[in-house]
């Protein structure tokens, strides 16, 4: 019986498309529960719909609708970074007054009256740069820029460290590894942004 029915909802998945499957996933489960009870009776029998023709097409469907969105993701976060960039380097040519508080809070730039924060310490030098920059680096910029910061780490090279990977993560930042061996990372965004952008005092290697 279960058979029958996961071939009826492998079926019914092909037809509505991936979109909707998720709302007939919650009416699954007690077709799952049957399902179990009965290999339970059979030993190690396969799972029921594991070699649907129909349940394999919708995950190969959402498998190729997934890659897509990623692709889609990794492209607006580097338009995201490349708009952000643009918006640093005018306000530093020109004076944060030219952003209204909204693009402050957007680029990390509204201070609030206090000192930012470890990570948009690090997302500052980051962005602000216009090659990509070791852990060591980075400490010494922010060293020279929030001097403060750095003294409520016992590891300053660490926890800069943990936070650029952490941007990696979040899609902001890319880890590329130099001529000598070691780690670098950079703010994503366009290349050709970088020679118009990254022009705030932080020389070139």
């Amino acid at each position: 019986m279960a058979e029958n029915v996961s071939n009826d909802w492998g079926g019914a998945c092909v037809r509505l498309g991936v979109s909707d499957v998720a709302g007939l996933l919650h009416q699954r489960v007690d077709v799952m529960e049957i399902g179990r009870s009965e290999i339970s009776n059979h030993g190690n029998k396969v799972m029921p719909g594991s070699n649907d023709p129909h349940v394999l097409e919708v995950v190969r469907q959402a498998h190729e609708e997934l890659r897509q969105l990623m692709r889609q993701r990794a492209d607006v976060m580097k338009r995201i970074g490349t708009v952000k960039q643009t918006i640093v380097g005018l306000a530093n040519l020109f004076g944060d007054e030219v952003l209204n508080e909204e693009l402050l809070e957007l680029v990390d730039r509204k201070s609030n009256g206090r000192q930012p924060g470890f990570t948009k310490a690090c997302r500052m030098v980051l962005m602000e740069a216009d090659r990509p920059l070791g852990a060591r680096e980075v400490c010494e910029l922010i060293q020279q820029k929030i001097p403060p910061i750095l003294s409520r780490h016992k590891d300053p090279l660490a926890s800069v460290t943990t936070v650029l990977n952490r941007l990696v993560e979040y899609g902001e930042a890319r880890t590329i590894v130099k001529e000598n061996g070691r780690r670098a990372w950079q703010w994503i965004s366009d290349p050709a942004n970088q020679s118009t952008s990254g022009r705030h005092g932080i020389p070139r290697a």
